[in-house]
């Protein structure tokens, strides 16, 4: 059921945030190996969407995708042992930080292509619902992704066979370092209009206002209505990727314009929702819980060598190792 209780909701982007400033720690640490794409200042509209769906449905992320699997209900021990390539790892650690994924509560994954999670969801739920399952599909994905044929081929099948997919934009104002002003032409909510898709822009920084956005959708969907678009406007705090804080690419984004994006923080705007004491309450146990997710994800083992070909096959069937 749709979750509307505020300590849970500041629960959700408290962990998220938390989670990834211990992510950046290990990879300037060096336990994760290539970086990560921190989803800092965007906790917001992953903990939003995702308390407006139900255990059965289904979701897709993007590269930046660990507040999506996180808000979802996912174990962030398992998560951050993903991220550190341990075995121990939601996909055994062969998925890493852009291809997380947990069947079990219903992600199907984060994505590094741009703009492929439309498609995948919008497959997935008419697939379920051909089952007979009432189930709602969420695709998650930047303003990068607005102009990318697959995504709008995916608008165009979901408007066309009314499959419930709700496509949240998370336009955080870059792609990469592209401004979205030089990169989309015309507007992102009609984009959505051009195949009869109702869409709404909201306010990404706020979760609550996120989380009434995406009920009233579901609710829609659920009911028929077909597929809608949420553009929810928000700024990423950090880094497009880790990788930049070696090599000191910041000055795509005016330090003023920083200032201002980072003055809207989606964990300060839920948490004055709160008492004092529920706050503290919420921040000491999310605290309590990633560093045991440290503990448990760094004394972890790591792959063996000779597993390299496992799961290769779908079917189980074992790969020939050698040349010859």
């Amino acid at each position: 059921m749709t979750d509307a209780d505020p300590v849970r909701l500041y629960r959700t982007v408290r962990l998220i945030r938390r989670f990834e400033e211990r992510a950046v720690e290990l990879v300037h640490g060096g336990q994760i190996v290539g970086g990560i794409h921190p989803y800092l200042g965007q906790e917001g509209i992953a903990a939003g969407v995702c308390a407006a769906l139900d255990a059965d449905d289904v979701l897709a992320g993007t590269h930046r995708g660990h507040g999506h699997v996180l808000a979802r209900g996912a174990d962030p021990a398992r998560m951050l042992a993903e991220l550190c390539g341990r075995v121990t790892g939601l996909n055994a650690g062969r998925g890493g930080s852009m291809h997380a994924a947990d069947l079990s509560i219903g992600v199907l994954g984060a994505n590094a292509i741009v703009g492929a999670s439309g498609a995948i969801i919008t497959g997935a739920v008419w697939a379920h619902r051909r089952r007979g399952r009432d189930t709602v599909g969420v695709s998650f994905f930047g303003d990068g992704a607005v102009n990318e044929g697959m995504l709008l081929e995916a608008f165009n099948l979901a408007a066309l066979w009314r499959v419930p997919v709700l496509f949240v934009c998370e336009n955080n104002g870059y792609a990469t370092t592209m401004p979205v002003a030089g990169a989309v032409a015309g507007s992102i909510a009609g984009r959505a209009a051009a195949f009869d898709i109702p869409a709404v822009q909201v306010d990404g920084q706020d979760p609550e206002t996120v989380r009434v956005a995406a009920c009233a959708a579901v609710d829609r969907m659920r009911a028929g209505g077909g597929p809608e678009l949420i553009e929810a406007r928000t700024y990423r705090f950090d880094v497009h990727h880790t990788f930049e804080h070696a090599v000191r690419l910041d000055d795509y984004r005016p330090p003023d314009e920083v200032s201002r994006g980072r003055a809207r923080d989606p964990v300060r705007i839920q948490g004055e929702r709160l008492t004092d004491t529920d706050r503290a309450a919420v921040d000491a146990e999310v605290e309590a819980t990633l560093d045991e997710a440290v503990r448990f994800a760094l004394n972890s083992p790591e792959p063996d060598p000779a597993d390299a070909l496992t799961y290769l096959y779908a079917s189980g069937l074992a790969a020939r190792t050698g040349g010859g």
